[in-house]
């Protein structure tokens, strides 16, 4: 209850900010979305690293380090902080140069004029808006995900269901109104200033959050050397013999387990007598969570006490692994057996996990601080429905296959920072400085800043693979990337600390939440609304309301999405990334090739945008974190199939007319 109290009061902190910035609104339009260009260097520099440093930097990183290994942080952490203070110097001044004398707010108004095309905002608008809902939803979801880790066992008797702590979609909701409410009242001014405070306020309980841990776990060099001996795959890109050797005979008792369930609960051709199940819990010396059933199954194997065909081994494997079983079955699976890899291309059955792990220990599960039995302290706690799932899958699912990360990955992941070039939010931003020098801060520190947060949260995910808390694994195999770095927190630090870590994770998801929002709205009043209904028609007053109107639509829209089927926060951000990485050719060419033209742009457009859907689909709507097109990722298929047709389409058309070609580039 002490985190939850915390987190209510950092809220409200929030919420105080927002109105407080409101009586400083000046009441017209450009106020609200541009804070009437007056944000100096400091403001800059930290609404802007407080937008791009997401959910995604820092769950997203840490997850993805446990999933992954250390190598995340030179896949994206070291490229981004080059690649942005790039963009903010290649792009940033020039386009705020003419934002700021020609009176944009929005890129498309750029384009509009650059391309020579009244209906480029047709296109881009619904594209832009696809690709920050995704973008949205990282925030969302991994607000929620967080509030509940780190809130369990804080009710009574509510919310049995979220483990008596506030459920996932409470929490989504909470942390959206929050943010809706000083972006609806604040307007630019209230973001620029609530993202300052909350990147000052993530950046320093970041800090900390990886020195207590560090400390938990021995210090950092004894944190680092259990990685290395325990899975020291996670610390290099290749694989480590001893972790394939380790990953090989966990699966082969793995694919025991398998059999011996087949033999025993379909087919019935086997029951061990008490003796024999004696007999095997002596022989079997390790005592992890449901070792019976290890022991058994290896006595079984053992002792010859049952024959499976190759049809029935196959079945058995996607059985225990809670695989979709084909039907009819694939005539090469009845004469070969399946290997680990062939196995995973059958998706699982949905919540199949959750209807298993309650029937088998429905027993166990219970209010997190109430005993087992309470005649016996000794025997522990109640599980928590977290645990009962983690204690399921580890004990059947098969086990994970540690994979190399190629080179080809490895550098064509330098495509996805690109993405800030076309960012909507970051480009009103940009717009928002008092003046060119304002870039200055923004350009030298942002990489710096870059490694302040991303160091700490990669080498927290990676610590996570190896660490034991009182003698056990921190996590059991299979545990959900998007929780690590909540529950890292909640068991590694006290009830006040944790609520002000937890705070300071908030703090990072809102702190980009509300420039999205506030751009979404800001492109449907300028870009739709009043340039197609005409400038005449509204007063400022209705454009903000509008903007405004349009702003609580999509957080309705994106708060329905977080609802549904989860996905791991940073693949989904890959992806999204990747969808406005595809779009920087169309931004650069704009900005420093004269001989861009209209129909380039549209072809260059509309190929990024097929091409994305067209992979996304591929990769199962981000279901496939590790999915690859001719072994690259498939952002660099994207930029290069993007920035191709816009070239050969822009060379065989007529160039832009001379009145344009002076507007922007006078120099020549």
């Amino acid at each position: 209850m002490i985190q939850l109290v915390i987190i209510g009061i950092y809220l409200s902190l929030l919420l105080f900010l927002g109105v407080f910035s409101s009586r400083l609104f000046k009441g017209t339009s450009k106020d609200y979305m541009l804070a009437s260009h007056s944000i100096g260097p400091f403001l800059l520099l930290m609404s802007i690293f407080g937008t791009t440093m997401t959910a995604f930097a820092l769950v997203g990183s840490s997850g993805e380090a446990y999933k992954e290994g250390v190598g995340v942080y030179g896949m994206l952490a070291s490229s981004s902080g080059i690649i942005h203070s790039l963009c903010f110097f290649l792009l940033g001044i020039k386009l705020w140069s003419w934002g700021h004398k020609y009176g944009y707010t929005t890129q498309i108004q750029f384009f509009r004029e650059r391309l020579e095309s009244d209906k480029i905002g047709v296109i881009l608008f619904p594209i832009l808006v696809g690709l920050v809902i995704p973008y949205l939803l990282i925030g969302v979801m991994s607000s929620g995900v967080v509030i509940s880790s780190i809130t369990e066992g804080a009710f009574d008797s509510a919310f049995a269901a979220y483990d008596y702590g506030v459920p996932p979609w409470l929490g989504s909701l909470v942390i959206s109104l929050v943010v809706l409410i000083y972006v609806f009242f604040g307007g630019m001014r209230g973001t620029a200033w609530a993202n300052t405070f909350q990147t000052i306020v993530f950046m320093i309980l970041g800090v900390v959050t990886f020195f207590v841990i560090s400390s938990k776990l021995g210090g950092l060099q004894a944190a680092s050397d259990a990685v290395l001996e325990k899975n020291p795959s996670k610390l290099m890109r290749a694989v480590d013999p001893k972790d394939r050797a380790a990953y090989a005979k966990r699966y082969e008792t793995w694919t025991l387990i398998a059999k011996y369930n087949y033999a025993t609960r379909v087919l019935k051709t086997l029951t061990l007598t008490p003796e024999q199940k004696a007999a095997a819990y002596e022989e079997f010396k390790p005592r992890m969570p449901n070792w019976q059933m290890t022991a058994e199954a290896v006595y079984a194997a053992k002792n010859g006490l049952y024959e499976l065909t190759t049809e029935q081994t196959n079945r058995a494997l996607l059985k225990q692994d809670d695989r979709v079983t084909p039907d009819p079955f694939p005539e090469k699976w009845t004469t070969d057996l399946m290997s680990h890899h062939a196995l995973q291309e059958y998706p699982r059955k949905a919540n199949a996990e959750d209807e298993q792990a309650m029937l088998i220990f429905g027993d166990k599960i219970g209010h997190p601080n109430h005993d087992l039995d309470p005649n016996d302290p000794s025997k522990g706690k109640k599980w928590t429905i977290k645990k009962a799932l983690g204690v399921y899958r580890a004990t059947n699912w098969a086990p994970d296959a540690p994979h190399p990360m190629s080179k080809l990955v490895f550098f064509t992941y330098f495509f996805v920072p690109l993405s800030v070039g076309m960012f909507p939010h970051l480009f009103q931003h940009w717009l928002t400085a008092r003046s060119a020098g304002t870039f200055k801060l923004p350009v030298v520190a942002h990489p710096l800043f870059i490694m302040i947060v991303w160091v700490p949260c990669v080498l927290v995910g990676v610590w996570a693979t190896s660490a034991t808390f009182n003698g056990a694994p921190l996590f059991p195999p299979h545990f959900p990337a998007n929780a690590v770095l909540a529950a890292m927190v909640k068991k590694m630090t006290s009830p006040v600390l944790a609520g002000f870590l937890t705070a300071g994770i908030l703090a990072a998801i809102m702190s980009s939440l509300d420039s999205q929002f506030l751009c979404i709205g800001t492109m449907f009043t300028e870009d739709i609304v009043v340039h197609y209904g005409g400038k005449d028609r509204f007063t400022d007053k209705q454009v903000v309301l509008m903007a405004r109107t349009f702003i609580i639509l999509v957080v309705a829209i994106t708060y329905g999405f977080s609802l549904l089927e989860p996905r791991r926060v940073f693949t989904l951000g890959v992806w999204c990334f990747s969808g406005f990485s595809s779009l920087f050719p169309i931004i650069f060419a704009a900005v420093y090739w004269k001989r861009l033209t209209k129909p380039g742009a549209y072809a260059g457009v509309l190929v990024a945008f097929g091409t994305w859907l067209y992979l996304f689909k591929e990769a199962g709507y981000a279901l496939k974190p590790n999915y690859t097109f001719l072994g690259m990722m498939p952002v660099a298929t994207m930029v290069v199939a993007s920035a191709v047709a816009m070239i050969l389409v822009s060379l065989v058309t007529r160039p832009p007319s001379k009145e344009t070609l002076v507007r922007f580039f006078p120099e020549d």
